[in-house]
């Protein structure tokens, strides 16, 4: 019979299912003979990282529910491993497992820096801010080695170009010294993704992401040198994490935040099976019922994909999300008279690189 499922220390998902465009299935069979696989004393998968050399690295998009127009990823896969991650299934274009593929066999943009530079050196190039994270967190644990997030930060500083980026990882206060130039040009906006202060639901629901007390401490890190910086409450998990909501606009605001957004749970394609799987290994009491309110915030189905909706929710208890929301984000001074205008007017096209060098 298959193995069942069981949970991986440091790791969100307990199981590989293949992707919607597989045309093999593989199930596994216990004869009796070979109980490797019920051994626990097997290695952790590990992380691996393959260089891509991509052809665009900018994408575009016209989601009347995204407030960008353009974003940035620098890698394919997020070793965070974050079970709700509504990138999970993306990976199934790459044909690899929303599960722990996506968790542990990542794609590296090496080239990132350079096609950057020539995609905003185009003659018909139009400027508006690029999200950075908007698919896969830019400073995931990899990020370390690879330092692709800085330096298309350097390209973008270097051009005087506008971006956003969204993390849920300390890491990013290693780019402060170019963070905060561009902040002094009013280039620059940073999202602290943090949904829960319970450390223990943290590191199984996002085993290598910053713990959330540390990332509070980015957001005071970040704002005192200067950087505006703001803290998403996402995805807001019915019955499992939203009770944290006031907590965490609250110390996110005495940390110098001064924007807030939030976004319910999505469990789209593939996704929900490993949520289903994850909640019956982690809160198997609980599980029924956090599908339950997920449900009624969807016309009764697990996900409902419409624009409208789907970011928030709808039914009563989004509707008691969003009040809480509002009424937090006023106590704390969250959104009062503060727009997010970044600078478009300084920026500089890069030279395209020319063998023969340039005059001027």
């Amino acid at each position: 019979m298959n193995e069942p499922p069981r949970a991986l220390k440091g790791r969100g998902a307990a199981s590989n299912p293949e992707g919607r465009f597989e045309s093999i299935r593989h199930h596994v069979e216990d004869d009796g003979w070979q109980h490797a696989l019920l051994d626990e004393t097997q290695p952790r998968p590990r992380t691996e990282v393959t260089e891509e050399r991509a052809r665009s690295v900018i994408s575009h998009n016209d989601s009347p529910d995204i407030h960008f127009s353009q974003a940035l990823n620098p890698y394919r896969g997020c070793e965070h491993g974050c079970i709700y991650c509504y990138a999970r299934p993306s990976h199934s274009y790459l044909n690899l497992s929303p599960g722990l593929d996506f968790e542990t066999k990542l794609r590296a943009k090496s080239n990132l820096a350079e096609v950057l530079r020539l995609e905003l050196a185009k003659p018909g190039y139009k400027i508006s801010a690029i999200n950075i994270g908007s698919n896969t967190d830019p400073y995931q644990p990899v990020e370390r080695r690879w330092r692709l997030t800085r330096a298309a930060l350097e390209v973008l500083a270097e051009c005087h170009h506008p971006c956003t980026i969204v993390t849920k990882n300390a890491l990013i206060e290693r780019d402060i010294d170019i963070l905060a130039s561009m902040a002094r040009e009013n280039l620059i906006h940073v999202l602290v993704s943090i949904n829960s202060l319970d450390n223990h639901l943290a590191a199984k629901l996002e085993p290598r992401a910053s713990a959330p007390h540390r990332r509070i401490k980015t957001i005071a890190a970040l704002t005192e040198a200067g950087v505006p910086t703001g803290v998403l409450v996402a995805p807001i998990i019915p019955a499992l994490n939203d009770r944290d909501m006031e907590a965490v606009l609250e110390q996110a605001a005495a940390a110098g935040a001064r924007r807030a957004g939030f976004t319910t749970v999505r469990l789209p394609y593939e996704l929900k099976a490993l949520f289903r799987e994850w909640l019956a290994l982690h809160f198997p009491q609980r599980a029924e019922h956090v599908m339950s309110l997920i449900q009624q915030m969807h016309g009764g189905k697990d996900y409902k994909a419409d624009f409208a909706t789907r970011m928030r929710g709808e039914g009563v208890f989004a509707q008691m999300i969003k009040k809480r929301f509002d009424v937090a984000c006023r106590k704390h001074g969250f959104n009062q008279a503060y727009e997010l205008k970044l600078d478009t007017s300084r920026f500089v096209p890069p030279r395209e690189p020319s063998a023969q060098g340039q005059l001027f």
